[in-house]
């Protein structure tokens, strides 16, 4: 259709690029939650940022740098907290100023001109590349498995630890995967919404859905749904206003946040509001 916004490839692969950030944050970011470990995202994705100095220093992409980074911080939260009974949120805070002084160290040595690094600061979907989409695309389907597959074991690790020693005897093994998963996924996501907003795309979907249930199965259906909804609607607004795209789609899942909290109030008012009125109606009956 002329003068359709989807005649432009970039808004194809924009859009593309937001369901399957919907689907890896959805899925992590309902992991993250649950176990309460939000810190976790935002030690992750800020040491990520060590992996992307070192990969433009070293001349190789910056992305599969902050993979490697963030995977081995990653781990090495879960290592330091599990092995040598280390706090998480110490650890994390250890990983975290350690994966950025290492960025900017290397991002200044880096010779000639200094790389521009405001798409991984703040994200930019319109620069998405079809590499970009083919990763989104296979971490959504490895996720989808995964959690498919082991679901009672990632519910039982992401509510009672305790109890799910009791389940199965591989409990660290698999907090080790789960979390190496979830550290490339908020580095495939950096892309989308840069390593300052990441933290939100993966926390504010659980959020909205958490309000409606507290089914796990049903708080990662709605944090992709709500997470496609905000990012698609800060995507278009961003595109007619000529505003950050990263930063509106933040804004909007926010806003979306927002409602949904008032909405839910609402409704659990009128529900009391009416079992009350039928209290008093049964006492007014005797």
């Amino acid at each position: 259709m002329e003068g359709s916004i989807f005649q432009y490839d970039f808004i194809v692969k924009g859009l593309l690029g937001a369901v399957f950030a919907s689907i890896t944050a959805g899925l992590a970011g309902t992991y993250i939650v649950s176990r309460k470990m939000v810190f976790l995202s935002g030690g992750i994705t800020h040491a990520s940022f060590g992996g992307i100095g070192i990969g433009y220093f070293a001349g190789f992409n910056p992305v599969v740098g902050a993979a490697i980074f963030g995977i081995l911080s990653a781990l090495g939260v879960e290592y330091l907290s599990v092995k040598h009974k280390i706090r998480e949120d110490s650890a994390i805070g250890i990983l975290w100023a350690f994966g950025m002084a290492i960025g900017i160290i290397f991002i200044y040595l880096t010779p000639g001109y200094s790389p521009n690094l405001m798409s991984y600061l703040f994200g930019s979907i319109l620069t998405v590349t079809s590499a970009d989409i083919i990763a989104l695309g296979i971490m959504s389907v490895v996720l989808i498995a995964y959690f498919g597959i082991f679901y009672r074991t990632i519910l039982y690790i992401s509510f009672d630890e305790s109890f799910a020693r009791t389940y199965s005897s591989y409990v660290n093994i698999f907090k080790y995967i789960t979390t190496a998963l979830i550290a490339l996924t908020i580095v495939l996501n950096i892309r989308m919404a840069g390593v300052i907003l990441v933290l939100s795309l993966l926390t504010i979907p659980p959020n909205i859905a958490m309000l409606f249930t507290k089914v796990y199965s049903s708080i990662i259906i709605w944090s992709v749904v709500a997470g496609f909804v905000g990012t698609a609607a800060g995507y278009t607004i961003s595109y007619f206003a000529g505003i950050p795209v990263g930063a509106t789609i933040i804004f909007t899942l926010a806003v979306i946040w927002i409602l949904m909290k008032i909405i839910s109030r609402l409704i659990t008012g009128l529900a009391k509001g009416q079992e009350k009125s039928g209290i008093n109606n049964e006492e007014q009956t005797k």
